[in-house]
């Protein structure tokens, strides 16, 4: 019990650390926005401490596979604070700024090449936006985009090389998966591989669907300005963060499906072993 509360404490004092952090270290941020990120960080707080207090969870998938939500927090939690300490450098530069900016920068200007995702993003600022927004722009998709595809890298090695999520015990399919519902209609089997393969479709396309679609859409709304460091911070870990998590869904889910298949083939080969023993022994 102890054990429980602490853990589900610690849990949601660092997702409210996470939401508060842009915050935390901007310099010139107004009251009106230090009061909706205090808000959001204390729903936030409660909804983390709730899910993870509960003996089984309600919403959150992949709960009881560790590290599947340990990576993703992570991930963004890096996302943010890199982000957080480029955009305070523009206005106060500091060691550790400058050298986020520095690894951006380089990042960004690498990842910026015709049709790739960073172009994209710097395409869809308005025309004539100003050079030091175009560049603070590219060095933090950069920074995001690549933080992505490292999450993404090191989970692909927990499933390939050290066999998540079955490294440490069962996989209990239903808790860890509590927004699936088995009685949906059709084999389990099939809805897990189809959804999986959505999941990773719409991961890899909408990093590149996005830009374009706010692009199109400027003629007929306010673009969205990204003027704004807090606007940045949170629009460009989106852009990234998302994707990569529905792609990291996708691959579990796929997974989950080949465990599934892997003990349904062991059932049926062991029903057919005794059934072929029990006929031999009549014959």
């Amino acid at each position: 019990m102890i054990s429980r509360v602490t853990s589900a404490l610690l849990r949601a004092a660092l997702m409210a650390l996470t939401i508060s952090m842009p915050s935390l270290i901007l310099r010139d941020v107004s009251s009106d926005t230090t009061q909706i990120v205090v808000l959001v960080a204390i729903l936030a707080f409660l909804m983390t401490f709730v899910e993870y207090f509960s003996e089984y969870p309600s919403m959150i998938e992949f709960r009881f596979a560790s590290p599947f939500n340990r990576l993703r927090f992570g991930a963004l939690f890096l996302t943010v604070l890199l982000l957080s300490l480029i955009c305070a450098s523009a206005t106060v530069p500091t060691d550790f700024g400058l050298l986020a900016t520095r690894l951006g920068t380089h990042l960004g200007n690498a990842i910026d090449f015709p049709y790739s995702p960073v172009r994209l993003v710097v395409l869809m600022l308005p025309t004539g936006a100003d050079a030091s927004v175009v560049s603070l722009v590219r060095t933090a998709a950069g920074v995001s985009y690549m933080m992505s595809i490292l999450m993404l890298f090191i989970f692909v090695s927990l499933v390939r090389l050290f066999g998540w999520p079955t490294r440490r015990g069962a996989f209990n399919v239903w808790v860890n998966l509590p927004m699936f519902d088995p009685t949906g209609g059709g084999d389990v089997l099939h809805r897990l591989k189809r959804d999986a393969g959505l999941n990773i479709v719409l991961g890899i396309l909408l990093p590149f669907l996005i830009p374009a679609i706010i692009k199109a859409a400027a003629s007929l709304i306010d673009p969205i300005t990204l003027e704004s460091p807090q606007t940045l911070i949170w629009t460009m870990s989106a852009w990234a963060f998302l994707p990569a998590c529905m792609i990291m869904r996708g691959i579990a889910m796929s997974r989950v499906a080949d465990l599934i298949e892997e003990k349904r083939a062991r059932a049926y080969a062991k029903a057919q072993a005794e059934a072929e023993e029990k006929r031999m022994r009549t014959a």
